[in-house]
């Protein structure tokens, strides 16, 4: 149930609904819409009466979520959510650029992709330090030594930063040196990691694992949502079906006007790791934005040939200008803007 308080409503009012729901076991999470408090309730309480509730004064109206996600629904925020990161602007309706190297390898390879993309046109900068790869054998990443070097990137550069924690007891030391905290696809449901980055209160870039409905998705985000921290990001990065011979994952294109549909958090995609193939990179990329993405998440390497993980799918400098130059083209045929 979600329960909406009239514009009017003081702040005692809205303190004495909280504290009747509350008395009855529930727990409640605060938002506003167009200037009214929005109370969700969370929980196994006792049953409420609807009736009851809506003659209390200060309440306008209740309403019932039937979807299984409540916080993440369109029924408990109307309105798209938007954030701010370091100043850059997620959600609305400018595009957000996120792009940088799959893994930080070296602090020339970091800074020198930091400088190329910021100057064609990226709003943050991503780059992996702590890396799950399939094979233990795999390069893992350069761990710490990575997130100073990030966090020397953006001092330079003035990008925020966005990198991959993996596991609970890594988010407080992640924490000190990201602007955004990524929940890679593997570990999309790792729910412990969930409540840990919840907790953070830092925005969180969630990816859709590999073999995840849209609605583990978004049942993954509440466990985020759930802790109060509503600055979420959903990412669209490509699902894993019977045939990989072309590309990495197939993209599903659908999923963005039906998050978009559902919830009120913003959705970004990741064709990247979508194709795994870098001359797909770009079509799917603007496919994404045709279908309504607020943003792309996308690997840059000025060595591709030469990278440690996913050179397949990394754009050279050059080549992500050119998709810059082709999404600002696009945004501006559908009403849109890139920042």
């Amino acid at each position: 149930m979600i329960i909406l308080m009239h514009p009017e409503a003081t702040p005692f009012q809205v303190n004495n609904v909280l504290a009747f729901v509350q008395s009855k076991g529930w727990q409640t999470c605060l938002t506003r819409s167009s200037g009214q408090v929005v109370i969700g309730l969370q929980g196994n309480g006792q049953p409420l009466d609807p009736f009851h509730i809506g003659q209390m004064p200060g309440v306008a109206d209740t309403m019932e979520i039937t979807e299984r996600y409540k916080l993440a629904s369109r029924a408990f925020r109307p309105t798209s959510t938007t954030f701010a990161v370091r100043g850059v602007t997620v959600g609305g309706d400018r595009l957000t650029i996120i792009a940088g190297p799959c893994s930080v390898e070296s602090r020339a390879q970091l800074l020198e992709t930091a400088h190329a993309v910021k100057e064609a046109g990226a709003h943050m900068l991503r780059g992996g330090a702590f890396k799950p790869r399939t094979s233990p054998y795999s390069f893992q990443g350069l761990g710490e030594k990575a997130l100073t070097l990030l966090a020397e990137a953006r001092e330079a550069t003035g990008l925020p930063i966005v990198t991959e924690v993996m596991s609970p007891h890594k988010v407080a030391l992640v924490a000190i040196y990201a602007d955004v905290l990524q929940i890679g696809a593997r570990n999309m449901q790792n729910f412990d990691l969930l409540n840990a980055v919840g907790e953070a209160q830092r925005p969180v870039l969630l990816k859709r694992g590999p073999s995840a409905t849209v609605e583990d998705l978004l049942m993954a985000a509440e466990y985020i949502l759930a802790h109060g921290n509503d600055r979420i990001m959903l990412c669209e990065r490509g699902i894993r079906t019977f045939d990989n011979r072309f590309t990495r994952n197939a993209f599903d294109v659908n999923a963005i006007p039906v998050l978009k549909q559902l919830t009120h958090l913003p959705v970004i995609a990741d064709p990247s790791h979508a194709t795994g193939v870098r001359r797909y990179v770009q079509p799917v990329a603007l496919a994404a934005v045709a279908a309504g993405a607020d943003g792309l998440l996308v690997e840059v390497h000025p060595h591709p040939e030469q990278a440690l993980s996913d050179g397949d799918q990394s754009l050279t400098p050059e080549e992500f200008a050119r998709l810059v130059v082709a999404v600002r083209q696009l945004a501006a045929a559908i009403e849109r803007s890139v920042g």
